[in-house]
């Protein structure tokens, strides 16, 4: 595996990012090795619970208190529980370090696939305001590219991977090439049409999702089922995973080769000739290591698992990495802000009741600061997602009565919840802990990222919109709640090696390409300069299948 031409090129990782890279590296002629730190799961025959009922799983597909109460990142957060917590980080086996006066919750895959396994789905283009943004108000980090230059890379990733939703128009929610869309439920309709009414300008559109809703026989993938029960693994390859649609693209060129439990602690660096000559990796289950070499380097760990890999590639004795001449590198660091939740009663329609689960239901897209900053006493926006829905009923009583009412529902409840784009601040930063190394032998990550005033005020604008939405759209019971703001909840962090033109003030330069090493590319979540207030995973595919078009026309140029 050392050999110096075995592999044209090598990916690490193998989520949302890593999987398009080795489909697009492989596909491209170039003999792939892709490294990810994660256990393997196959697909289909890795889906331990797929399709099986609560009563089929542990604890009846609930976590346990007191696990739940002793650690935040297993179960806490929501989208844990037994049934997939095997595609979940253990972090009392592979922890990390806060930093001082900061919190963050650092929410980590730990399987082949990544984050393609347990991610939300929510599939969106960013717009050109969104790209626009930080030069516009004067904020340090200009994107150097627009979304003019992303169009025809959104357009290829769409139509591979399936994206159901609904035509709007909306400068600034750019359409994507699109399935059908989920049609909205009836109480759903009812609220759009009131909403809309009660708020000219403002949109309730149908989820964006990765879900589809038609066939592609070609990738062996079936639509949606209308299950939800997405982060079990879906084995009909309803929706965008690495296991269901890029991995199987890359092996079947016959040039992939994929290594699991390969823990990457480093890339090795020759400063004379400014490139990378060679990814240094643990096997997790020996604790051998080993240096393998490529012309070229994706690295694509997740955002801050690139950005701990980046930090601790520096000469022996240094501090400073090989990649941070700029002295950005684990800087601006970012999460979009949200646990703000408003919900109401929805009168009447007793005599509907929804068929299937649908994995999403509706969007309120940006309404505020669109085109211009308005007096709303912050900069940028957020938007909404939710659905209305029917529980049935609480058993009540014993035997036959009970089990009659339980056929019973409840009636109509709407709720939605807000997501916001959280400024890039040069003190959100994460750095390495000098004194405490996992089993690895890797500095353990320290964070020290918070949420600011803008923040904090966007988010008191969004509960007091969002109930006014819906006491306008004439809901009852209507109430908010707020939890408690802790960046890296969303799961959405992005920053830490942002792209940027001038090499002195960011890490990458417009093709996602290291200033500091011609042969390296970092396409995940770490090159953003901003966060938009929308799902980024499309943003991150279509600027990675840029970033290797690129790569490849450079290489068989000579200039990598």
């Amino acid at each position: 595996m050392a050999s110096t031409d075995r592999f044209d090129a090598i990916v690490i990782g193998s989520g949302i990012s890593g999987g398009w890279a080795a489909k697009e590296l492989t596909e491209k002629g170039l003999r792939v090795l892709m490294l990810d730190r994660g256990h393997m799961v196959e697909h289909g025959e890795g889906y331990t619970y797929d399709g099986r009922p609560a009563y089929d799983v542990p604890a009846r597909n609930i976590m346990p208190d007191t696990l739940r109460e002793s650690d935040y990142f297993i179960a806490q957060h929501g989208y844990v529980a037994p049934s997939n917590q095997a595609f979940y980080n253990n972090d009392r086996l592979n922890p990390y370090d806060y930093g001082e006066g900061s919190k963050f919750y650092w929410i980590r895959p730990a399987a082949v696939g990544g984050k393609s396994l347990i991610w939300g789905r929510w599939s969106f283009r960013w717009s050109a305001e969104d790209f626009e943004a930080n030069k516009r108000e004067g904020i340090n980090g200009a994107w150097p590219i627009g979304y003019d230059d992303l169009v025809p890379w959104y357009s290829y990733v769409e139509k591979y991977i399936g994206v159901s939703g609904s035509r709007e128009n909306l400068s600034y929610l750019p359409d994507s090439e699109f399935q059908p869309p989920m049609p909205m439920n009836v109480a759903e309709k009812w609220m759009k049409q009131r909403l809309e009414q009660e708020f000219p300008g403002r949109k309730m559109i149908n989820a964006r999702l990765s879900n589809m809703t038609e066939d592609k026989p070609e990738q062996g993938r079936t639509k949606c089922q209308f299950r939800n029960q997405c982060g079990n693994g879906c084995s009909f390859g309803a929706y965008f995973s690495t296991q269901a649609v890029t991995l199987p693209a890359a092996r079947a060129t016959g040039r992939l080769t994929l290594r699991s439990d390969a823990v990457v602690t480093n890339l090795e660096y020759d400063p004379a000739n400014r490139k990378v000559t060679g990814v240094r990796f643990v096997d997790a289950k020996t604790g051998q290591a080993e240096v393998v070499t490529a012309k070229l380097v994706f690295l694509n760990a997740s955002t801050l698992g690139s950005v701990q890999i980046l930090m601790n590639s520096r000469a022996q004795g240094s501090e400073r990495s090989h990649f941070d001449s700029s002295g950005t590198l684990g800087r601006y660091v970012m999460d979009h802000i949200f646990r703000v939740g408003v919900k109401g009663d929805i009168p009447g329609m007793e005599e509907f009741i929804e068929f299937g689960r649908r994995p999403g239901a509706i969007y309120v897209p940006r309404f505020r600061n669109i085109g211009k900053d308005e007096d709303v006493g912050f900069r940028r926006g957020y938007g909404y997602q939710g659905g209305a829905y029917r529980e049935p009923s609480k058993p009540v009583g014993f035997g036959a009565s009970m089990k009659e009412g339980m056929r019973r529902y409840g009636g109509w409840k709407f709720q939605m919840g807000a997501f916001g784009e959280c400024l890039p601040y040069e003190d959100n930063h994460v750095a390495l802990n000098p004194n405490k190394t996992d089993r690895f032998g890797i500095p353990l990550m320290r964070f020290n990222v918070t949420f600011r005033d803008n923040e904090l005020r966007m988010m008191a604008d969004a509960r007091e919109q969002g109930e006014k939405m819906l006491r306008a759209a004439g809901l009852t019971n209507v109430e908010s709640k707020v939890k408690e703001h802790v960046p890296g909840d969303a799961i959405h962090e992005m920053g830490g090696a942002r792209m940027g033109a001038d090499p002195r003030a960011s890490v990458l330069n417009k093709w996602s390409q290291a200033h500091d090493a011609s042969n390296l590319f970092v396409t995940d979540g770490a090159q953003m300069a901003s966060i938009s207030c929308v799902n980024p995973s499309l943003t991150f595919m279509a600027l990675t299948v840029r970033a290797v078009d690129h790569a490849v026309k450079s290489l068989k140029a000579g200039a990598a």
